[in-house]
């Protein structure tokens, strides 16, 4: 450790220079890390409706389709060539409107009303593309850019369109995001440290481990639109105090040292170890989400343990020689702390730890009740703007031809007509099935399998399988729909055994039956192996149970918030927030217990060494959660895009309620609980306790 000190110190230009330098291999690779928009892709590849996909894909070059409008000013020879226009586009498989069947010269109207009015209204018709390549793919973003750029009167709909309109939401909001983090927290990081220039020196220090740490992530190829949005933003909140725990180290060392570098030794030497251990805790965190079947756990969890270990790199490495370069700066710029020093808490803990206690108890269940009601959707529309392309096609085609949600069945290509009609009209029974088509259906209405066009054909037959529509009435991920589909199901593998149900309904009805059992694991996961660290770093058996489940508690009471308010969170903040929040301020709970622990080994009783904890510990809790409040709320106000908002509104309110607990709750823990924390906690001499 000594060596490693003495190392930095003595090589601090250099190391400071070579910071700097890598920032540009940084910078590189974080514009060459792709981008995905598409959740669903992160769904387990070996599911069913994941093979369908791929059938689609191979099968009847179906990567990507988007059912789209045409304004009925367009002519039928005019959509026509419009649709020759969009089949040049590479990407592009084909494009098919009710003109491919029935030409220019036979008017729409002759079809019978109930086919007339699901591919025409009174001011659009209906156009379906399919693409070659993958709703979220770079070709299929750039073809649906360059067929709104063909023609004003076409409006691009389906998940192609969702993942482009969530791109630019992406692209342009996420500088925003970053900034409104660094002022917020560098409003904290001015009225709490005693100079103006170290707020700025820290968040530049941070800056480098952002830029380390989204710069690396060329390495997995690619990185979910989520964890683009809130990484950095995660990151400045969770590795704040870091720094903040140096500073302090250093500046307390020069009133013993003779010069700046022996200060700075002994404050990484002490650092060192803290700052390593504390760290432990929020790896875990967010290694834990690595335990998930839905990849975006993996996702966000290998990108924010990653940072969090730049974080402490760059803060043993880098911010000292950045300190020791600037000192000169740092105390021309002293001024004395604006923060309160909050001597109110420690006689209302003295005085009233058996009522605060007893409180917690009687909230602990109904705050657990309420967090398990609390509504989730998965519905990704939910995270679009009315105001967007995306979102106005959706309504449109909810409101004026009834296509609220499509699935695709396969079935064999050899599969007897009969068989085909028969299991059609046992679908078309099922609540809420709207319409099917299959290329069956044509023959019902007149229409010769002899005469339809082979590009019809081939959107519906392919070599091994056949493609059946089923719209349903009911909106996606509903309970209702998920229901319909296990019906679906039930019939389709009757009639054939390898008969599989594909479309954005059944991926939806996978999401929401892998994220639920996620929940339950991921959650499992965090508090086992946060409970082990901090067995291994307090050396008790009591305190990791009493500690993780006041923070649990904080869990709770954040997660049933929307219960109350009557609202609704998307389906990641209810998978992660649980882990994040836990792993990233258990941390407080473990600093106030350490400093507790540390008292009462020296004789001093429990009510002084909680007063002592209190005294040493409460500033540093209130920074540090006020950071990681400032860093995400920002986010939340800004953000239109309500996946992003909800989890850094989660985040932000989880900071204050966690720091809320640690002050209050936790030390009547430990004061309720001491005889058995003393028991079962090593270092603790008979005889010599108070």
């Amino acid at each position: 450790m000594k060596k490693f000190s003495n190392f930095v110190v003595k090589n601090k230009k250099i190391i400071f220079i070579i910071s700097l330098l890598l920032l540009i291999p940084s910078i590189i690779g974080l514009l060459a890390t792709k981008t995905n928009y598409d959740i669903l892709v992160y769904l387990p590849s070996d599911i069913e409706t994941l093979r369908g996909q791929n059938i689609l894909k191979d099968d009847f070059k179906m990567g990507a389709f988007s059912v789209s409008l045409v304004d009925n000013d367009v002519s039928d020879k005019e959509l026509i060539a419009l649709e020759n226009e969009i089949r040049k586009i590479e990407c592009v498989n084909d494009v098919v409107s009710i003109n491919d069947i029935t030409g220019t010269t036979i008017p729409l109207e002759i079809l019978p009303k109930n086919i007339l009015d699901r591919v025409k209204s009174d001011d659009s018709k209906l156009l379906l593309i399919t693409f070659k390549t993958g709703t979220s793919d770079e070709e299929t973003a750039d073809g649906v850019n360059t067929i709104k750029e063909l023609s004003k009167n076409i409006k691009v709909g389906g998940m192609s369109a969702m993942s482009l309109d969530m791109r630019r939401l992406v692209e342009s909001q996420t500088f925003t995001y970053v900034l409104l983090a660094v002022l917020c927290c560098l409003t904290v990081l001015m009225i709490s440290l005693d100079s103006y220039i170290v707020p700025l020196l820290l968040l530049a220090n941070i800056g480098i481990s952002i830029l380390f740490n989204m710069g690396t992530n060329v390495f997995l190829g690619e990185i979910s639109y989520i964890t683009k949005a809130i990484a950095a933003v995660l990151q400045l909140g969770v590795t704040t105090d870091f720094s903040i725990f140096l500073y302090h180290k250093y500046e307390a060392a020069k009133k013993n040292k003779k010069t700046n570098d022996e200060a700075m030794k002994e404050a990484i030497n002490e650092t060192m170890t803290s700052v390593i251990g504390s760290s432990l805790t929020t790896i875990a965190g967010f290694l834990a989400l690595c335990s998930m079947k839905f990849g975006l756990g993996k996702d966000i969890g290998i990108v924010m343990a990653k940072g969090v270990v730049f974080g402490v790199i760059t803060v043993l490495t880098i911010y000292p020689s950045i300190l020791l370069l600037f000192d000169k700066f740092i105390q021309k710029t002293k001024h004395k702390p604006i923060i309160p020093k909050f001597r109110f808490i420690k006689p209302i803990i003295t005085k009233g730890y058996k009522w605060i206690f007893i409180i917690f108890l009687i909230i602990l269940i109904p705050a657990y009740l309420s967090q398990r009601k609390t509504e989730v959707y998965y519905n990704l529309d939910k995270s679009i703007p009315e105001n967007y392309d995306y979102s106005i096609v959706s309504k449109k085609l909810k409101d004026e031809y009834g296509l609220i949600t499509q699935s695709i069945v396969l079935i064999d290509a050899n599969m007897d007509s009969k068989d085909i009609n028969s299991m059609i009209d046992e679908i078309n029974e099922i609540d809420g099935i709207d319409n099917v088509i299959s290329s069956n259906l044509l023959t019902k209405y007149g229409i010769s399998s002899t005469v339809i066009p082979s590009k019809i054909r081939k959107l519906l037959e392919a070599d091994n399988y056949k493609l059946i529509l089923i719209n349903s009435n009911y909106e996606l991920a509903t309970d209702e729909l998920n229901s319909q589909i296990k019906e679906i199901n039930k019939i389709i593998k009757k009639y054939d055994s390898k008969a599989i149900l594909a479309g954005e309904g059944p991926l939806m009805n996978d999401l929401v039956e892998i994220t639920a059992i996620d929940l339950k694991n991921v959650n499992y996961v965090s508090i086992g192996v946060i409970f082990l660290i901090m067995f291994f770093v307090l050396r008790s058996i009591s305190l990791p149970i009493l500690l993780v489940t006041s923070i649990e508690f904080a869990i709770f009471i954040n997660m049933g918030i929307p219960y109350w308010h009557g609202t609704s969170i998307p389906f990641v903040s209810s998978i992660v927030i649980g882990t994040i929040q836990l792993g990233a301020t258990i941390d407080y709970a473990i600093l106030l217990t350490t400093k507790y622990l540390e008292e009462r080994k020296r004789g001093k009783n429990k009510i002084n060494g909680v007063e002592e904890a209190l005294e040493s510990s409460v500033s540093s809790i209130f920074v540090s959660a006020m950071c990681f409040f400032g860093a995400t709320f920002g986010v939340f106000m800004v953000s239109k895009i309500d996946m992003i908002s909800s989890l850094c509104l989660l985040m932000a309110r989880g900071a204050i309620i966690s720091m809320l607990v640690v002050m209050f709750i936790v030390p009547s823990v430990l004061l309720v609980f001491d005889k058995l924390i003393i028991k079962t906690t090593l270092g603790f001499k008979k005889g010599k306790l108070a």
